[in-house]
């Protein structure tokens, strides 16, 4: 008999041991972890084949947006990744003419990265297909079913931000 999880996440008691899943697959944080990392690779897939883009490439002009220009620091802070990374990409994305480079009128010693036509078309593409990838996932689910769906990761947000802050206190 195979084991399947209760709505709690808990495996059902009538489970059978020797076909249990390792205990981290059933938690809540886990599955989630499995669901975002679907999605990412899927969306990674699909801009690579749409704009050409690689992961990091596709986050960076997806940061960029219809923004205004903004310095490599804080585009590497958008993205969550460090300047080396961003700048080995960006360089890339310079030769391609996708990102434009200039100074920043306020700093001269600052940089600041901004979209090109072509960059802002490939951006087009990015949403475009985020807004299809969307529609496709709310297929699955009723109206009623994503609005409860919101206001649960809404809570479990504010719950893992106080977990996060209890963590940095416990250093």
């Amino acid at each position: 008999m195979s084991q399947t999880p209760s709505g709690d996440g808990r495996a059902s008691p009538d489970a059978d041991e020797s076909h249990s899943p390792a205990p981290i697959t059933v938690i809540l944080s886990s599955r989630l972890m499995v669901l975002a990392n679907l999605l990412k690779r899927g969306a990674i897939l699909r801009y690579k084949r749409l704009a050409g883009l690689s992961s990091v490439e596709f986050g960076l002009v997806a940061s960029l947006g219809r923004r205004p220009p903004m310095s490599v620091a804080r585009l590497a802070e958008a993205v969550g990744q460090d300047k080396g990374q961003i700048s080995r990409a960006l360089a890339g994305l310079v030769s391609r003419k996708l990102i434009a480079k200039a100074a920043n009128p306020k700093d001269s010693r600052e940089v600041l990265v901004s979209l090109t036509p072509a960059g802002l078309a490939a951006h087009d593409v990015i949403v475009e297909g985020a807004q299809e990838r969307n529609r496709q996932l709310l297929e699955q689910l009723s109206a009623h079913e994503f609005e409860m769906l919101l206001a649960q990761i809404d809570r479990l947000t504010a719950a893992a931000e106080k977990l996060l802050e209890a963590e940095k206190l416990s250093r």
